[in-house]
Protein backbone atom coordinates (compact mmCIF):
# COMPACT_ATOMS: atom_id res chain seq x y z
CA UNK A 1 0.00 0.00 0.00
CA UNK A 2 1.31 3.44 -0.88
CA UNK A 3 2.03 5.82 1.75
CA UNK A 4 -0.64 8.42 2.59
CA UNK A 5 -0.82 11.86 0.92
CA UNK A 6 -1.25 13.58 4.53
CA UNK A 7 -0.38 11.70 7.53
CA UNK A 8 -1.55 13.10 10.88
CA UNK A 9 0.71 11.45 14.08
CA UNK A 10 -0.16 11.69 17.97
CA UNK A 11 -1.37 15.43 17.44
CA UNK A 12 -1.48 17.61 20.04
CA UNK A 13 -2.75 21.52 19.87
CA UNK A 14 -3.17 23.93 23.22
CA UNK A 15 -2.95 27.39 23.85
CA UNK A 16 -1.35 29.23 26.23
CA UNK A 17 -3.57 31.68 28.13
CA UNK A 18 -1.27 33.74 30.22
CA UNK A 19 0.01 33.41 33.55
CA UNK A 20 -1.13 33.29 36.81
CA UNK A 21 0.72 33.20 40.22
CA UNK A 22 3.78 33.03 37.77
CA UNK A 23 2.79 29.67 36.04
CA UNK A 24 2.02 29.63 32.62
CA UNK A 25 -2.04 28.51 32.05
CA UNK A 26 -2.38 26.64 28.97
CA UNK A 27 -5.62 25.37 27.38
CA UNK A 28 -5.90 22.05 25.53
CA UNK A 29 -7.72 22.04 22.46
CA UNK A 30 -6.70 19.01 20.91
CA UNK A 31 -5.08 15.55 22.21
CA UNK A 32 -6.78 15.76 26.05
CA UNK A 33 -6.78 12.74 28.24
CA UNK A 34 -3.22 11.25 27.03
CA UNK A 35 -5.27 10.66 23.98
CA UNK A 36 -3.45 12.02 20.44
CA UNK A 37 -5.44 12.73 17.37
CA UNK A 38 -4.27 10.64 14.54
CA UNK A 39 -4.76 10.03 11.03
CA UNK A 40 -4.26 9.79 7.19
CA UNK A 41 -5.92 11.25 3.72
CA UNK A 42 -4.83 8.93 1.61
CA UNK A 43 -3.90 10.24 -2.70
CA UNK A 44 -7.49 11.46 -4.57
CA UNK A 45 -9.71 10.13 -1.05
CA UNK A 46 -12.36 12.44 0.39
CA UNK A 47 -11.62 12.51 4.58
CA UNK A 48 -14.09 13.88 6.91
CA UNK A 49 -13.39 15.48 10.58
CA UNK A 50 -17.06 15.40 12.50
CA UNK A 51 -18.05 16.57 15.35
CA UNK A 52 -19.87 19.26 17.53
CA UNK A 53 -18.45 22.74 18.07
CA UNK A 54 -15.52 23.08 20.38
CA UNK A 55 -14.42 18.92 19.47
CA UNK A 56 -11.30 20.03 18.15
CA UNK A 57 -11.43 19.76 14.41
CA UNK A 58 -11.10 23.07 12.94
CA UNK A 59 -7.80 23.32 15.36
CA UNK A 60 -6.94 20.07 14.30
CA UNK A 61 -7.14 20.83 10.07
CA UNK A 62 -5.80 24.72 10.79
CA UNK A 63 -2.81 23.06 12.34
CA UNK A 64 -2.03 20.99 9.30
CA UNK A 65 -1.28 24.40 7.16
CA UNK A 66 0.06 26.45 10.30
CA UNK A 67 -2.89 28.89 10.32
CA UNK A 68 -3.45 29.10 14.08
CA UNK A 69 -2.90 32.04 15.97
CA UNK A 70 0.63 32.82 17.90
CA UNK A 71 -0.32 31.41 21.27
CA UNK A 72 -1.14 27.60 19.96
CA UNK A 73 1.55 25.41 20.73
CA UNK A 74 2.09 21.77 18.55
CA UNK A 75 3.21 18.36 18.84
CA UNK A 76 3.39 15.45 17.26
CA UNK A 77 3.94 15.51 13.65
CA UNK A 78 2.09 16.63 10.38
CA UNK A 79 3.68 14.63 7.33
CA UNK A 80 3.20 15.97 4.04
CA UNK A 81 4.34 13.65 1.49
CA UNK A 82 7.18 12.54 4.36
CA UNK A 83 7.46 16.60 5.09
CA UNK A 84 6.94 17.22 8.68
CA UNK A 85 4.82 20.39 8.40
CA UNK A 86 5.23 21.43 12.12
CA UNK A 87 8.69 21.93 11.61
CA UNK A 88 9.10 24.01 8.32
CA UNK A 89 10.11 27.32 7.86
CA UNK A 90 7.68 30.33 7.31
CA UNK A 91 8.95 30.40 3.56
CA UNK A 92 8.16 26.52 3.30
CA UNK A 93 4.74 27.13 4.22
CA UNK A 94 4.32 30.04 2.10
CA UNK A 95 5.02 27.88 -0.71
CA UNK A 96 3.28 24.99 -0.26
CA UNK A 97 -0.05 27.13 1.25
CA UNK A 98 -2.42 27.51 -1.80
CA UNK A 99 0.48 25.51 -4.05
CA UNK A 100 -0.03 22.07 -2.71
CA UNK A 101 -2.82 22.41 -0.11
CA UNK A 102 -5.41 24.89 -0.20
CA UNK A 103 -7.97 26.02 2.05
CA UNK A 104 -11.64 27.29 1.81
CA UNK A 105 -13.40 28.32 4.77
CA UNK A 106 -17.14 28.80 6.17
CA UNK A 107 -17.57 32.53 5.41
CA UNK A 108 -16.61 33.83 2.31
CA UNK A 109 -17.32 37.22 2.92
CA UNK A 110 -14.13 37.31 5.70
CA UNK A 111 -11.60 35.24 3.80
CA UNK A 112 -12.77 37.44 0.52
CA UNK A 113 -11.23 41.03 0.33
CA UNK A 114 -13.94 43.50 0.23
CA UNK A 115 -11.95 46.17 -1.76
CA UNK A 116 -10.16 44.26 -4.73
CA UNK A 117 -11.86 42.91 -7.20
CA UNK A 118 -13.12 39.02 -7.59
CA UNK A 119 -10.45 39.30 -10.74
CA UNK A 120 -7.58 40.80 -8.61
CA UNK A 121 -7.97 37.46 -5.65
CA UNK A 122 -8.23 35.30 -8.31
CA UNK A 123 -4.85 36.35 -10.14
CA UNK A 124 -2.51 37.31 -6.79
CA UNK A 125 -1.81 33.55 -6.28
CA UNK A 126 -1.49 32.37 -10.10
CA UNK A 127 1.09 35.35 -10.35
CA UNK A 128 2.76 34.81 -6.83
CA UNK A 129 2.59 30.87 -7.44
CA UNK A 130 2.87 30.17 -11.14
CA UNK A 131 4.87 33.53 -12.26
CA UNK A 132 2.13 33.68 -14.89
CA UNK A 133 1.66 37.52 -16.56
CA UNK A 134 -1.19 39.69 -16.04
CA UNK A 135 -3.00 39.30 -19.04
CA UNK A 136 -2.13 35.29 -18.88
CA UNK A 137 -3.87 35.23 -15.05
CA UNK A 138 -6.44 36.60 -16.19
CA UNK A 139 -7.41 34.21 -19.27
CA UNK A 140 -7.07 31.43 -16.38
CA UNK A 141 -8.88 33.40 -13.98
CA UNK A 142 -12.14 33.38 -16.20
CA UNK A 143 -11.50 30.41 -17.19
CA UNK A 144 -11.42 29.08 -13.07
CA UNK A 145 -14.95 31.15 -12.62
CA UNK A 146 -16.57 28.92 -15.85
CA UNK A 147 -14.93 25.78 -14.28
CA UNK A 148 -16.54 26.80 -10.80
CA UNK A 149 -20.04 27.27 -12.69
CA UNK A 150 -20.09 31.28 -12.83
CA UNK A 151 -22.15 32.58 -15.32
CA UNK A 152 -20.75 35.13 -17.25
CA UNK A 153 -17.27 34.81 -15.47
CA UNK A 154 -15.58 37.65 -17.33
CA UNK A 155 -18.32 40.30 -16.42
CA UNK A 156 -17.78 38.71 -12.95
CA UNK A 157 -14.00 39.15 -13.02
CA UNK A 158 -14.49 42.99 -12.26
CA UNK A 159 -17.18 42.82 -9.29
CA UNK A 160 -16.76 43.12 -6.00
CA UNK A 161 -17.56 40.55 -3.12
CA UNK A 162 -20.59 42.21 -1.99
CA UNK A 163 -22.31 41.81 -5.81
CA UNK A 164 -22.47 38.42 -5.31
CA UNK A 165 -24.62 36.08 -3.86
CA UNK A 166 -23.70 33.72 -1.11
CA UNK A 167 -23.49 30.67 -3.39
CA UNK A 168 -21.27 32.62 -5.49
CA UNK A 169 -19.10 34.12 -3.17
CA UNK A 170 -18.23 30.36 -2.04
CA UNK A 171 -17.60 29.50 -5.55
CA UNK A 172 -14.84 32.07 -6.14
CA UNK A 173 -13.19 30.91 -2.97
CA UNK A 174 -12.98 27.18 -4.45
CA UNK A 175 -11.69 28.82 -7.89
CA UNK A 176 -9.37 30.99 -6.08
CA UNK A 177 -8.37 27.17 -4.02
CA UNK A 178 -8.03 25.43 -7.02
CA UNK A 179 -5.96 28.41 -8.97
CA UNK A 180 -2.69 26.66 -8.58
CA UNK A 181 -4.06 22.61 -8.73
CA UNK A 182 -3.06 21.68 -4.96
CA UNK A 183 -2.82 17.89 -4.15
CA UNK A 184 -4.71 18.77 -0.98
CA UNK A 185 -8.18 20.43 -0.67
CA UNK A 186 -9.10 21.30 3.12
CA UNK A 187 -12.93 22.09 3.27
CA UNK A 188 -13.69 23.97 6.51
CA UNK A 189 -17.55 23.87 6.91
CA UNK A 190 -17.89 25.14 3.14
CA UNK A 191 -21.64 25.21 3.09
CA UNK A 192 -22.65 25.73 6.73
CA UNK A 193 -24.40 29.34 5.90
CA UNK A 194 -26.00 27.78 2.11
CA UNK A 195 -29.51 27.05 1.66
CA UNK A 196 -30.17 23.17 0.81
CA UNK A 197 -30.49 24.13 -3.01
CA UNK A 198 -26.75 25.93 -3.20
CA UNK A 199 -25.56 23.51 -1.12
CA UNK A 200 -26.27 20.71 -3.15
CA UNK A 201 -24.72 22.58 -6.31
CA UNK A 202 -21.47 23.31 -3.77
CA UNK A 203 -21.06 19.49 -2.89
CA UNK A 204 -21.35 18.20 -6.49
CA UNK A 205 -19.10 20.68 -7.92
CA UNK A 206 -16.62 19.96 -4.94
CA UNK A 207 -16.89 16.69 -6.23
CA UNK A 208 -16.63 17.11 -9.75
CA UNK A 209 -14.05 18.75 -9.06
CA UNK A 210 -12.46 16.37 -7.00
CA UNK A 211 -12.79 13.55 -9.64
CA UNK A 212 -11.58 16.05 -12.76
CA UNK A 213 -8.22 17.34 -10.84
CA UNK A 214 -7.69 13.85 -8.36
CA UNK A 215 -7.76 15.80 -5.44
CA UNK A 216 -7.48 14.55 -1.99
CA UNK A 217 -10.04 16.32 0.62
CA UNK A 218 -10.23 16.63 3.90
CA UNK A 219 -13.89 17.86 4.83
CA UNK A 220 -14.53 19.38 8.22
CA UNK A 221 -18.63 19.46 9.01
CA UNK A 222 -21.14 19.23 11.73
CA UNK A 223 -23.93 17.56 9.62
CA UNK A 224 -23.54 14.03 9.30
CA UNK A 225 -25.99 13.94 6.48
CA UNK A 226 -23.79 15.82 4.19
CA UNK A 227 -20.64 13.97 5.24
CA UNK A 228 -22.10 10.78 4.25
CA UNK A 229 -22.55 12.07 0.51
CA UNK A 230 -19.28 13.57 0.14
CA UNK A 231 -16.75 11.26 2.59
CA UNK A 232 -15.08 8.08 2.23
CA UNK A 233 -13.94 7.92 5.12
CA UNK A 234 -14.91 9.41 8.67
CA UNK A 235 -13.20 10.57 11.81
CA UNK A 236 -15.22 11.38 14.48
CA UNK A 237 -13.95 14.03 17.03
CA UNK A 238 -15.52 15.17 20.77
CA UNK A 239 -13.57 17.63 22.94
CA UNK A 240 -10.29 16.83 20.98
CA UNK A 241 -10.11 13.04 20.35
CA UNK A 242 -11.06 10.94 18.04
CA UNK A 243 -14.06 8.73 18.67
CA UNK A 244 -14.51 6.54 16.08
CA UNK A 245 -13.08 6.12 12.57
CA UNK A 246 -14.18 4.23 9.14
CA UNK A 247 -15.54 4.06 6.12
CA UNK A 248 -18.63 6.43 5.60
CA UNK A 249 -20.71 3.04 5.08
CA UNK A 250 -19.06 1.10 8.45
CA UNK A 251 -19.59 4.45 10.22
CA UNK A 252 -23.41 5.37 8.70
CA UNK A 253 -24.14 1.85 8.70
CA UNK A 254 -23.15 0.15 11.65
CA UNK A 255 -21.28 3.22 14.24
CA UNK A 256 -19.49 1.31 17.11
CA UNK A 257 -19.18 5.02 19.14
CA UNK A 258 -22.16 5.47 21.43
CA UNK A 259 -21.02 9.24 20.79
CA UNK A 260 -21.59 8.98 17.00
CA UNK A 261 -24.87 6.71 17.41
CA UNK A 262 -25.76 10.19 19.18
CA UNK A 263 -25.33 12.65 16.76
CA UNK A 264 -26.93 10.44 14.78
CA UNK A 265 -29.79 9.88 16.40
CA UNK A 266 -29.73 14.04 17.41
CA UNK A 267 -30.92 15.07 13.71
CA UNK A 268 -34.21 15.64 12.64
CA UNK A 269 -35.62 13.20 9.69
CA UNK A 270 -37.63 14.24 6.57
CA UNK A 271 -38.72 10.53 6.93
CA UNK A 272 -40.03 10.86 10.71
CA UNK A 273 -41.08 12.92 13.55
CA UNK A 274 -40.94 12.70 16.78
CA UNK A 275 -41.90 15.11 19.91
CA UNK A 276 -38.26 15.82 20.94
CA UNK A 277 -35.21 15.27 19.72
CA UNK A 278 -32.60 12.87 21.72
CA UNK A 279 -29.84 15.29 23.00
CA UNK A 280 -25.91 14.03 23.07
CA UNK A 281 -25.78 13.63 26.73
CA UNK A 282 -28.87 11.40 27.13
CA UNK A 283 -28.40 9.05 23.95
CA UNK A 284 -25.48 8.41 25.36
CA UNK A 285 -26.73 7.60 28.83
CA UNK A 286 -29.82 5.83 27.35
CA UNK A 287 -32.49 8.46 28.55
CA UNK A 288 -34.96 8.35 25.92
CA UNK A 289 -36.88 11.58 25.28
CA UNK A 290 -40.67 11.69 25.75
CA UNK A 291 -42.35 10.91 22.43
CA UNK A 292 -45.32 12.77 23.62
CA UNK A 293 -46.09 15.87 22.81
CA UNK A 294 -49.34 18.13 23.39
CA UNK A 295 -51.85 18.18 21.22
CA UNK A 296 -52.50 21.39 18.76
CA UNK A 297 -56.03 22.80 18.86
CA UNK A 298 -56.92 22.92 15.24
CA UNK A 299 -59.99 26.04 16.06
CA UNK A 300 -57.40 27.76 18.51
CA UNK A 301 -57.86 31.47 18.14
CA UNK A 302 -56.09 33.49 15.20
CA UNK A 303 -53.55 35.54 16.62
CA UNK A 304 -52.07 37.12 13.03
CA UNK A 305 -53.96 37.29 9.83
CA UNK A 306 -51.87 38.67 6.89
CA UNK A 307 -53.15 39.73 4.02
CA UNK A 308 -51.52 40.56 0.66
CA UNK A 309 -48.42 41.78 2.50
CA UNK A 310 -45.84 42.83 -0.27
CA UNK A 311 -42.64 44.84 0.06
CA UNK A 312 -40.59 46.89 -2.45
CA UNK A 313 -37.24 48.17 -2.50
CA UNK A 314 -36.43 51.12 -4.99
CA UNK A 315 -32.65 50.99 -6.45
CA UNK A 316 -31.23 54.04 -8.48
CA UNK A 317 -30.98 53.40 -12.19
CA UNK A 318 -29.19 55.89 -14.15
CA UNK A 319 -28.72 59.57 -13.00
CA UNK A 320 -32.63 60.26 -12.04
CA UNK A 321 -34.43 57.03 -12.67
CA UNK A 322 -35.02 54.02 -10.45
CA UNK A 323 -35.96 50.48 -10.65
CA UNK A 324 -38.82 48.17 -8.24
CA UNK A 325 -37.70 45.31 -7.20
CA UNK A 326 -40.61 43.53 -5.62
CA UNK A 327 -38.92 41.37 -2.67
CA UNK A 328 -42.03 40.04 -1.47
CA UNK A 329 -45.45 39.69 -3.19
CA UNK A 330 -49.08 39.04 -2.05
CA UNK A 331 -48.49 36.81 1.11
CA UNK A 332 -51.18 35.93 2.95
CA UNK A 333 -51.77 33.63 5.94
CA UNK A 334 -53.49 33.04 9.24
CA UNK A 335 -51.37 32.07 12.44
CA UNK A 336 -52.91 29.58 15.46
CA UNK A 337 -52.12 30.42 19.00
CA UNK A 338 -49.78 27.66 20.24
CA UNK A 339 -48.82 26.28 16.34
CA UNK A 340 -45.88 27.25 14.06
CA UNK A 341 -45.73 28.29 10.41
CA UNK A 342 -42.71 27.12 8.95
CA UNK A 343 -41.39 29.18 5.80
CA UNK A 344 -38.78 27.89 3.70
CA UNK A 345 -37.05 28.89 0.49
CA UNK A 346 -33.82 29.09 -1.13
CA UNK A 347 -31.85 32.51 -0.17
CA UNK A 348 -33.29 35.47 -2.32
CA UNK A 349 -36.71 34.00 -2.28
CA UNK A 350 -37.97 36.55 0.34
CA UNK A 351 -38.65 34.40 3.14
CA UNK A 352 -36.89 36.54 5.82
CA UNK A 353 -38.10 39.99 3.98
CA UNK A 354 -41.72 39.20 5.00
CA UNK A 355 -40.53 38.15 8.25
CA UNK A 356 -39.00 41.33 8.97
CA UNK A 357 -41.73 43.21 7.03
CA UNK A 358 -44.44 41.73 9.73
CA UNK A 359 -42.77 43.57 12.25
CA UNK A 360 -42.24 46.75 10.19
CA UNK A 361 -38.39 46.32 10.43
CA UNK A 362 -38.85 46.99 6.64
CA UNK A 363 -41.80 49.33 5.94
CA UNK A 364 -44.17 47.27 3.96
CA UNK A 365 -45.54 48.62 0.21
CA UNK A 366 -49.19 46.86 1.15
CA UNK A 367 -50.99 44.41 2.88
CA UNK A 368 -52.30 43.69 6.43
CA UNK A 369 -51.15 42.27 9.14
CA UNK A 370 -54.09 42.16 11.77
CA UNK A 371 -52.78 41.34 15.21
CA UNK A 372 -55.38 41.78 18.31
CA UNK A 373 -57.73 43.48 15.58
CA UNK A 374 -55.61 46.16 14.70
CA UNK A 375 -53.68 46.83 11.58
CA UNK A 376 -49.75 46.87 12.64
CA UNK A 377 -48.87 48.68 9.89
CA UNK A 378 -50.48 51.14 10.12
CA UNK A 379 -49.95 51.93 14.12
CA UNK A 380 -48.67 55.29 15.01
CA UNK A 381 -44.90 55.04 16.72
CA UNK A 382 -46.29 54.84 20.15
CA UNK A 383 -48.55 52.34 19.63
CA UNK A 384 -46.17 50.36 17.53
CA UNK A 385 -43.74 50.46 20.60
CA UNK A 386 -46.71 48.58 22.97
CA UNK A 387 -47.60 46.17 20.34
CA UNK A 388 -44.17 45.02 19.01
CA UNK A 389 -43.65 43.97 23.12
CA UNK A 390 -46.04 41.35 22.30
CA UNK A 391 -44.66 40.35 18.56
CA UNK A 392 -40.70 39.56 19.15
CA UNK A 393 -38.09 38.75 16.92
CA UNK A 394 -35.18 35.93 17.05
CA UNK A 395 -32.12 36.09 14.55
CA UNK A 396 -29.71 33.62 13.49
CA UNK A 397 -26.77 35.26 14.58
CA UNK A 398 -26.47 35.62 18.14
CA UNK A 399 -23.02 37.00 18.36
CA UNK A 400 -24.38 40.02 16.32
CA UNK A 401 -27.87 40.55 18.28
CA UNK A 402 -26.76 40.63 21.83
CA UNK A 403 -24.92 43.95 23.04
CA UNK A 404 -21.23 42.58 24.22
CA UNK A 405 -20.96 45.18 26.34
CA UNK A 406 -24.57 44.74 28.08
CA UNK A 407 -24.31 41.33 30.83
CA UNK A 408 -27.22 39.05 30.25
CA UNK A 409 -28.35 40.36 33.42
CA UNK A 410 -28.43 44.00 31.64
CA UNK A 411 -30.05 42.42 28.25
CA UNK A 412 -32.91 40.94 29.88
CA UNK A 413 -33.70 43.61 32.39
CA UNK A 414 -33.22 46.72 30.14
CA UNK A 415 -36.20 45.69 27.88
CA UNK A 416 -38.55 45.01 30.90
CA UNK A 417 -37.95 48.53 32.02
CA UNK A 418 -38.61 50.06 28.88
CA UNK A 419 -42.01 48.83 28.74
CA UNK A 420 -42.44 49.23 32.48
CA UNK A 421 -42.98 45.87 33.31
CA UNK A 422 -42.52 44.86 37.05
CA UNK A 423 -42.37 47.11 39.58
CA UNK A 424 -39.02 47.63 40.51
CA UNK A 425 -35.55 46.88 39.73
CA UNK A 426 -35.59 43.15 42.05
CA UNK A 427 -38.85 42.19 40.57
CA UNK A 428 -37.36 42.80 37.37
CA UNK A 429 -33.84 40.75 38.00
CA UNK A 430 -36.07 38.00 39.60
CA UNK A 431 -37.92 37.23 36.44
CA UNK A 432 -34.50 37.33 34.29
CA UNK A 433 -33.43 34.73 36.93
CA UNK A 434 -36.16 32.65 36.47
CA UNK A 435 -35.94 32.95 32.66
CA UNK A 436 -32.54 32.10 32.56
CA UNK A 437 -34.15 29.37 34.34
CA UNK A 438 -36.54 28.41 31.98
CA UNK A 439 -33.85 28.37 29.02
CA UNK A 440 -31.76 26.07 31.00
CA UNK A 441 -28.71 28.80 32.18
CA UNK A 442 -28.03 28.84 36.08
CA UNK A 443 -28.12 32.55 38.05
CA UNK A 444 -24.45 32.68 37.27
CA UNK A 445 -25.18 33.49 33.82
CA UNK A 446 -26.66 36.68 35.10
CA UNK A 447 -23.50 38.44 35.91
CA UNK A 448 -21.58 37.29 32.34
CA UNK A 449 -21.16 38.64 29.28
CA UNK A 450 -21.93 37.22 25.76
CA UNK A 451 -18.03 36.36 24.69
CA UNK A 452 -18.15 33.98 27.88
CA UNK A 453 -21.24 31.67 26.06
CA UNK A 454 -21.50 29.23 23.24
CA UNK A 455 -23.28 29.52 20.49
CA UNK A 456 -26.20 27.54 21.50
CA UNK A 457 -26.35 29.09 24.97
CA UNK A 458 -26.39 32.74 23.07
CA UNK A 459 -29.23 31.47 21.50
CA UNK A 460 -30.61 30.41 24.95
CA UNK A 461 -29.74 34.05 25.92
CA UNK A 462 -31.78 35.34 23.20
CA UNK A 463 -34.84 33.65 23.77
CA UNK A 464 -34.71 34.42 27.38
CA UNK A 465 -34.70 38.64 26.20
CA UNK A 466 -37.79 37.80 24.16
CA UNK A 467 -39.16 36.41 26.36
CA UNK A 468 -38.67 38.90 29.15
CA UNK A 469 -41.81 40.55 27.41
CA UNK A 470 -44.21 37.80 27.79
CA UNK A 471 -44.50 37.87 23.93
CA UNK A 472 -47.66 35.86 22.26
CA UNK A 473 -45.67 35.48 18.91
CA UNK A 474 -42.30 35.00 18.27
CA UNK A 475 -40.75 35.34 14.46
CA UNK A 476 -37.30 33.14 14.37
CA UNK A 477 -35.48 34.08 11.36
CA UNK A 478 -33.02 31.28 10.89
CA UNK A 479 -32.67 30.82 14.83
CA UNK A 480 -31.01 27.35 15.10
CA UNK A 481 -28.99 27.19 11.21
CA UNK A 482 -25.91 28.64 13.14
CA UNK A 483 -25.98 25.91 15.54
CA UNK A 484 -24.32 21.80 15.56
CA UNK A 485 -26.52 19.63 15.19
CA UNK A 486 -26.60 18.57 18.71
CA UNK A 487 -27.11 22.17 20.38
CA UNK A 488 -29.86 22.30 17.40
CA UNK A 489 -31.77 19.80 19.10
CA UNK A 490 -31.56 21.01 22.26
CA UNK A 491 -32.98 25.13 20.99
CA UNK A 492 -35.58 23.34 19.26
CA UNK A 493 -36.73 20.99 22.30
CA UNK A 494 -36.53 24.41 24.41
CA UNK A 495 -39.24 25.93 21.44
CA UNK A 496 -41.47 23.20 21.48
CA UNK A 497 -41.39 23.13 25.55
CA UNK A 498 -42.08 27.03 25.76
CA UNK A 499 -44.39 26.75 22.82
CA UNK A 500 -46.63 23.75 25.04
CA UNK A 501 -46.23 25.74 28.42
CA UNK A 502 -47.08 29.43 27.47
CA UNK A 503 -49.14 28.89 23.91
CA UNK A 504 -46.47 30.61 21.89
CA UNK A 505 -47.47 30.75 18.34
CA UNK A 506 -43.85 31.08 15.83
CA UNK A 507 -42.97 31.64 12.37
CA UNK A 508 -39.91 29.67 12.13
CA UNK A 509 -37.73 30.85 8.71
CA UNK A 510 -35.39 28.76 7.35
CA UNK A 511 -33.63 26.61 4.59
CA UNK A 512 -33.78 23.11 6.38
CA UNK A 513 -36.67 21.38 5.69
CA UNK A 514 -36.03 18.56 8.44
CA UNK A 515 -35.98 21.29 10.95
CA UNK A 516 -38.67 22.62 9.83
CA UNK A 517 -41.00 19.50 9.40
CA UNK A 518 -39.61 18.68 13.33
CA UNK A 519 -41.19 21.75 14.79
CA UNK A 520 -43.54 23.04 11.87
CA UNK A 521 -47.77 22.64 11.65
CA UNK A 522 -47.69 24.12 8.32
CA UNK A 523 -45.77 25.38 5.72
CA UNK A 524 -45.25 27.73 3.22
CA UNK A 525 -43.15 27.81 0.64
CA UNK A 526 -41.45 30.60 -1.07
CA UNK A 527 -39.75 31.81 -4.62
CA UNK A 528 -38.91 34.93 -5.80
CA UNK A 529 -41.11 36.90 -3.17
CA UNK A 530 -44.54 34.81 -3.91
CA UNK A 531 -45.88 32.23 -1.84
CA UNK A 532 -45.85 29.01 -4.77
CA UNK A 533 -47.16 26.01 -1.88
CA UNK A 534 -48.77 26.32 1.63
CA UNK A 535 -50.28 23.14 2.82
CA UNK A 536 -49.76 21.05 6.23
CA UNK A 537 -46.12 20.21 7.10
CA UNK A 538 -47.01 16.53 6.22
CA UNK A 539 -48.75 17.21 3.09
CA UNK A 540 -45.82 19.25 1.78
CA UNK A 541 -43.11 17.08 2.27
CA UNK A 542 -45.62 13.38 1.30
CA UNK A 543 -46.97 14.69 -1.91
CA UNK A 544 -45.46 18.67 -3.01
CA UNK A 545 -47.30 20.36 -5.88
CA UNK A 546 -44.88 21.98 -7.05
CA UNK A 547 -41.49 21.06 -8.68
CA UNK A 548 -39.74 24.29 -7.03
CA UNK A 549 -40.67 22.53 -3.55
CA UNK A 550 -39.89 19.15 -4.94
CA UNK A 551 -36.08 20.60 -6.12
CA UNK A 552 -35.99 21.70 -2.11
CA UNK A 553 -36.94 18.19 -0.74
CA UNK A 554 -34.76 16.71 -3.35
CA UNK A 555 -31.40 18.77 -2.04
CA UNK A 556 -31.58 17.58 1.82
CA UNK A 557 -28.53 15.27 2.14
CA UNK A 558 -29.64 11.92 2.68
CA UNK A 559 -25.78 9.99 4.07
CA UNK A 560 -24.44 7.76 3.05
CA UNK A 561 -27.05 5.79 1.20
CA UNK A 562 -26.94 8.79 -1.63
CA UNK A 563 -23.31 7.99 -2.37
CA UNK A 564 -24.71 3.93 -3.03
CA UNK A 565 -27.54 4.92 -5.49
Amino acid sequence: MSAPLLSVQDLTVRFRMGQEGGVARHALAVGRDGQTVSFDVPAHRTVALVGESGSGKSVTAMSIVRLLPDNAECSGRVLWQGEDLLQATPARLRALRGREVACVFQDPMSSLNPVFTIGDQLCEPLRQHLGLSRRAALARAEELLAEVGIPEPRRRLSAYPHELSGGQQQRVMIAMALACEPRLLIADEPTTALDVTVQRQIIELLARLKAQHGLAMLFISHDLGLVGEIADEVVVMRHGTVRERGTARQLFGDPQDAYTRALLACRPSLDANAARLPVIDDHIAGRQPRQQGQAKDPAAPVVLQVSALAKSFYLRQGLFGRREFRAVQDVNFQLRRGHTLGVVGESGSGKTTMGLTLLRLHEPTAGEVIFDGRNLLTLSDAERLAMRRRIQIVFQNPYASLNPRFTVGQALVEPMAIHGMGTNDAERQARALALLSKVGLGAEAFGKYPHEFSGGQRQRIAIARCLTLEPEVLVLDEAVSALDVSVQAQVLNLLKDLQDELGLAYVFISHDLAVVRFISDEVMVMKDGRVVEHDHVEQILRAPREEYTRRLIGAVPKGWQAQAT
